[in-house]
């Protein structure tokens, strides 16, 4: 195990670094087609088609430069070919094939190496795009396999499946995951194995980076053929973001043709519309999506009550991907989304101000008007390249983000908070990806590349508050803050096939953070998968993680103007260091299992040992997460999946028991209350975002052309604040949903696909968040009773 040094480097040498580094990855990549020269007085190669498909049976030649034929043969069902005894020299390699026109090559054969050949023959009729497509796309996959991890895919017909199919939020969708538990919008939505954020986005392999979002969901399952989560000891293409990694694959005009409009609605006066298009013209193919949310519940009620107060939201999406196929080899693609969200911040009656404010304390707690606005833009232009032995893909991305919080204009937030903040954060990220793949031997690929992100952040904030001990007279203290900051990594893996039933993939990482914090890791991998039968496959791998803290929920926030003042922060005086990089050892180890035809079962064990573990908490009275560290921290836990596929039934369900655990908080200490800052500093305590028990499960049935669905999310509850921090657990819970999906094929209308949701049909209440806890701002309950019709129009 290596474990790496932090060491300061001037951030202009960093990134000449970078790109030595990703410059060497590329050309160690290339040499590996040296490395698989043929031996002396040997003429080997390939003969394919214009869609790289071998052409068993074509027929060639090696010629003198003067026309006299050495020999003949013929291609084996692979493409191969091979001529032996060829003394140094130049030749011409002569294929032919009927139905194609012939290719030529000329090859030069050494004293101490032979020569190879790539012919490709143009086929003398129009061969199929949507061929080559798929042959590219599969290329693109591969590039970044997954060997080891534990992967989790949700299909397009399983998101259909679930309550709200395409018209759910992501985050809604992923809770159909193992080892995947649910939290308030206010907390982050939902945990990977018991983790706090630290999941990164990936839109076809390509990462998205991180922006500013509290309570939105940026991506949208609309545009999903499906939705993959990896997790577990994770091969080296994937660093920095690790907790678990959503890649979701678009769909494509290519494979995918034609389009819907639909209408989605119910309780809450939810309103959604969205309409999706895909197809092809020429060598260009494309996808399209859109939709427009409004409700009545923006964001989950802070009481137990049907309604929540004030609590609409407006929120929007757009999406899409194109992609040209230049030749049978390479293809460039392009993605472009936007998303945009307002929220009103639901109010709690019956609250007693803590202040008074210009001598007045009449100030009604269910009449606050607190509003959050929320936007982010994003775009990745790739090129892929295909050979035969090889594939490449160089991807540029960029994101804009921002995130505003208005406080109650009647100064309300003053009067129950201490504080009246309007705050404002903005992120501009731009990168790029490389990833490629060099088939060596039979036995060994190799895959190697890197990533450079450049981060802008600003933040301002504009903060009513009153002398701790009066007057009650308001006055304004502003702060504005900027920055930029670089991450680099670069990768170098080998896919070893030791056995035809012993697989290891073995690697190592180095990472570079050039931002608030300065530090870099080099992070060994190795993972090992047995094909034990035909139908039992083991796993099992070690990684070392590097985890920079996100950049763009940290600032350089003058707390010394709130000392002795009603805004002053609970700790000022524990001080305030600066948040680091998280470093971890990660084992996981699992089986799964091929019980019957249809039916899979899979046990996976893991163990996490951290220092510095990075976790975010709301403090304050704007809803924007900030992130601090503890110094250490472990989290174990055992995951059971089981799955079943047959004919017109399907099921899921999963099983999670975990356990994560942290002591001493070492940054950002200004925002905790002394006696817990104390407490913590000597005993470790559930981190807030731990669950003992996670479950889900699901079951979907088809009669004729009628879908019928039930699914299940069940948890032990997160931690709450108790006679120790975070030394209470909140009540279990059980969600139980209904659908029910008509398919009608009318004679004037056409396709038409109506459904009918129900959300917690037991109108279980429960609640999320009780308000207390380490970084927990405010209770959340979840979802009533609630009742959702649609109806789409295909074509």
């Amino acid at each position: 195990m290596v474990r790496g040094t932090a060491v300061r480097w001037p951030a202009a040498k960093l990134r000449d670094g970078a790109l030595v580094l990703g410059v060497s990855s590329f050309l160690v990549g290339w040499s590996g087609l040296a490395w698989a020269a043929p031996p002396a007085g040997v003429v080997e190669g390939i003969a394919k088609d214009s869609l790289a498909r071998a052409l068993s049976g074509a027929q060639l030649r090696l010629e003198t430069p003067d026309g006299q034929v050495l020999g003949r043969t013929a291609a084996d069902a692979q493409g191969h070919f091979s001529f032996s005894g060829i003394a140094p020299g130049t030749y011409a390699v002569v294929a032919e094939n009927q139905g194609f026109d012939p290719a030529t090559a000329i090859v030069t054969v050494g004293a101490s190496e032979g020569a190879s050949a790539e012919l490709t023959l143009p086929a003398r009729a129009a061969l199929d795009l949507n061929v080559v497509a798929q042959r590219l796309e599969e290329a693109r996959i591969a590039i970044q396999p997954r060997i080891g991890a534990s992967t989790y895919s949700i299909t397009d017909a399983a998101i259909q499946n679930q309550p709200g199919g395409e018209n759910a939020p992501l985050n809604q969708v992923i809770l159909r995951a193992p080892g995947v538990s649910q939290d308030s919008a206010a907390s982050g939505e939902f945990h990977v194995r018991n983790e706090h954020a630290n999941v990164q986005y990936r839109i076809n392999g390509i990462i998205l980076p991180e922006g500013l979002s509290s309570f939105g969901q940026t991506l949208s399952p609309r545009f999903a053929s499906s939705v993959d989560l990896i997790t577990g000891a994770l091969p080296a293409q994937y660093g920095l973001r690790t907790s678990g990694i959503i890649d979701v694959q678009t769909k494509s005009g290519a494979f995918e043709p034609g389009g819907s409009i639909s209408v989605y609605g119910g309780s809450y006066g939810r309103l959604q519309e969205g309409a999706e298009y895909g197809g092809s013209y020429g060598r260009l193919n494309y996808f399209v999506s859109g939709d427009y949310l409004q409700s009545g519940l923006g964001l989950e009620a802070p009481t137990g009550s049907y309604n929540a107060l004030h609590d609409d939201t407006q929120q929007g999406h757009g999406f899409a991907y194109l992609d040209y196929v230049i030749d049978a080899t390479s293809k460039v693609s392009a993605i472009l989304g936007t998303y945009r969200g307002t929220f009103q911040i639901p109010n709690i009656p019956g609250q007693t101000p803590t202040n008074t404010v210009n001598g007045s304390a009449a100030f009604d707690s269910a009449a606050l008007n607190q509003n959050q606005r929320e936007s982010s833009t994003y775009g990745v232009l790739s090129y892929l390249k295909s050979g035969t032995n090889y594939d490449v893909q160089v991807s540029g991305f960029s994101r804009y983000s921002s995130l505003t919080y208005h406080p109650d204009p009647a100064l309300g937030d003053l009067a129950f908070n201490g504080i009246s903040q309007d705050a404002y954060r903005r992120s501009i990220a731009t990168g790029i990806q490389t990833d490629s793949s060099f088939k060596i031997t039979p036995t060994h690929t190799l895959r190697t590349g890197f990533t450079v992100t450049g981060e802008r952040t600003i933040a301002r904030t504009n903060s009513l508050v009153e002398a701790a001990g009066g007057p009650d007279t308001p006055f304004l203290l502003s702060d504005s803050t900027g920055k930029t900051g670089w991450t680099y990594g670069l990768y170098l893996q080998d896919e070893w096939h030791a056995t035809s039933w012993l697989t290891i993939n073995y690697g190592g990482r180095f990472d570079v953070v050039d931002a608030y914090t300065h530090e870099n890791q080099i992070s060994p991998r190795i993972n090992a998968v047995i094909q034990a039968t035909k139908t039992t496959t083991l796993h099992a791998g070690y990684a070392r993680y590097f985890t920079p803290p996100p950049f763009e929920l940290a600032s350089n926030t003058n707390v010394a103007q709130f000392v002795g003042t009603t805004g002053e922060p609970p700790g000022v005086a524990n001080g305030n260091s600066t948040v680091k990089a998280e470093r971890a050892d990660y084992f996981d180890v699992g089986v799964s299992q091929l019980i019957i035809p249809g039916l899979k079962a899979g046990l996976d064990a893991y163990y996490k040992h951290s220092h510095n573990l990075i976790d975010e908490g709301q403090f304050g009275a704007p809803i924007i997460l900030t992130a601090f560290n503890y110094r250490t921290a472990r989290n174990i836990g055992i995951e059971l999946t089981t799955t079943y596929d047959v004919k017109n039934f399907s099921f899921y369900g999963n099983l999670a028991i975990a356990q994560q655990k942290a002591k001493d908080i070492v940054s950002g200490q200004f925002n905790f209350d002394p006696g817990d800052l104390a407490f913590i500093a000597t005993n470790a305590i559930h981190t807030d975002h731990d669950q003992l028990m996670t479950a889900s499960a699901g079951a979907s049935y088809f009669l004729h052309d009628t879908r019928f669905s039930v699914d299940v999310l069940a948890g032990s509850g997160l931690r709450a604040g108790g006679s120790t921090p975070n030394g209470h657990a909140l009540p279990s819970y059980e969600q139980v949903n209904f659908g029910v999906g008509q398919k009608l094929d009318l004679p004037r209308a056409g396709k038409i696909e109506l459904r009918l949701d129900l959300v917690n049909v037991l109108d279980e209440v429960y609640v999320i968040r009780n308000g207390t806890g380490v970084g927990v701002g405010a209770p959340q309950f979840g979802p009533r009773r609630s009742v959702y019709a649609g109806m789409k129009k295909e074509f």
